[in-house]
């Protein structure tokens, strides 16, 4: 890792990164995407060592509440955030200001915050977002080898439902020749009802490839997958979309799964949900110091 001091920290829409870079090892990754001009090798990451500062300053002086949202660039719970609890620091900071709270993350490592999570969602909302794209877990091992998969993700979705906080899956991307069958749609989709997810996100069933991501892709589907490659230069070329073959059909599947177990299913809709702030209840707020409390190491 390494320290950069940061100018800002939210973004024109309140979100924030409060790291760059990831070591889950997805082969998929669209953030190592050469547009995004990260200039120091992906695995290296990069800590925003003000982030707090910026944050506290932020919170203070907006005018409106509002939901913070995090992990669209890099998941938040990387194992770094084991040691450096960044993370959680900025949810203590968004409870003693009253503010909602969305992330998307991969990482059940989110259940040492559970705590701060139930008590944001009391006062305001607190919505987790879990991605999910592999239903076979050898094959989630091999897609997605430094995190923990679908299987413990889903005990995750469930333990935030008991504690009454809203999730929301991210079902992508879907892999062409690897994830895009039926079993796999529906057996995802079937743990999605089980958790009582509220909505599931799906823009098709398909990746994207680009500059920077293609090529690492490339090289571990050659390594992972042999010949695979050729396959994907074959019929995709140097497109940026790649849809699945199979995309009509799983999309009809997904559909259909979603209305039939009354799980949100529109985008919009769902995205209108994450970004909609609801205060529930009225709760002044108390001058704390986040360096008072336990950030937890393990």
């Amino acid at each position: 890792m390494h320290f950069v001091t940061a100018k800002g920290i939210l973004s024109s829409k309140n979100g924030m990164n409060l790291y760059r870079g990831c070591s889950h090892g997805c082969i998929y990754c669209d953030s190592r995407s050469r547009c995004y001009h990260m200039e120091h090798a992906f695995e290296d990451i990069e800590v925003k060592e003000n982030a707090i500062e910026l944050l506290a300053y932020a919170l203070t002086h907006k005018r409106k509440k509002c939901m913070i949202g995090t992990g669209s660039m890099t998941d938040p719970y990387i194992p770094l955030e084991k040691e450096l609890g960044t993370v959680r620091k900025a949810l203590q900071l968004i409870d003693q200001h009253g503010f909602g709270f969305t992330c998307i993350t991969k990482s059940d490592l989110i259940l040492r915050d559970i705590d701060l999570l139930q008590r944001i969602n009391e006062k305001t909302k607190c919505v987790v977002q879990m991605t999910l794209t592999t239903y076979d877990e050898a094959l989630c091992k091999k897609l997605e080898p430094h995190v923990c998969t679908t299987k413990e993700r889903f005990a995750v979705l469930q333990k935030l439902h008991e504690r009454g906080i809203p999730t929301v899956v991210w079902l992508s991307p879907i892999l062409p020749f690897i994830n895009d069958t039926e079993e796999n749609i529906s057996g995802i989709l079937d743990l999605c009802r089980q958790a009582h997810v509220f909505g599931v996100i799906c823009f098709g069933m398909g990746l994207t490839l680009r500059e920077g991501n293609r090529e690492y892709f490339y090289s571990q589907l050659d390594r992972l997958f042999p010949h695979l490659k050729e396959q994907y230069i074959r019929t995709y070329g140097s497109q940026y979309i790649i849809d699945s073959p199979n995309s009509a059909r799983l999309m009809r599947l997904f559909h259909q799964q979603c209305q039939k177990n009354g799980i949100l299913h529109d985008n919009d809709q769902i995205f209108q949900y994450l970004q909609t702030f609801e205060q529930k209840e009225d709760i002044p707020f108390q001058q704390l110091s986040i360096w008072d409390s336990d950030v937890g190491t393990d």
